[in-house]
């Protein structure tokens, strides 16, 4: 009974804290081509995430894979460049206002960091 106890306790304790991802972040990748705005919508059901980024055409692109562990985060999310599907892997570190992203595409590394926006 204990250990059933102890778990429900963790689980409540996981999902409010996963919570804290809820909403919209905003930051901007600087690349050799200019820098890119992007825009994150997350939600958080325990230990998975779901959501959209917005590609560069302005469309939603849905968060796949997506987990919580803590405060790490990690989705990928895949986009059409000129009919080549190409996917990014993001792996985050999210604190108090801001996420923290250690990001990959086409075997090229990227860092990140969105901060939530203020319409969330």
């Amino acid at each position: 009974m204990r250990f059933l106890v102890a778990g429900l306790l963790l689980l409540c304790a996981v999902s409010m804290f996963a919570a804290d991802v809820d909403g919209k972040w905003a930051g901007s990748l600087s690349t050799p081509q200019g820098d890119f705005n992007m825009q994150f919508t997350f939600k958080a059901d325990g230990a998975a995430l779901t959501g959209t980024m917005v590609g560069l055409d302005g469309k939603d692109n849905a968060i796949k894979e997506g987990k919580i562990d803590g405060q790490n985060l990690s989705f990928s999310v895949e986009l059409d460049f000129n009919g080549q599907p190409v996917t990014l892997n993001y792996k985050g570190v999210l604190s108090e206002d801001q996420i923290k992203f250690d990001g990959e595409a086409m075997g090229q590394t990227f860092e990140l960091t969105v901060k939530r926006s203020k319409d969330s």
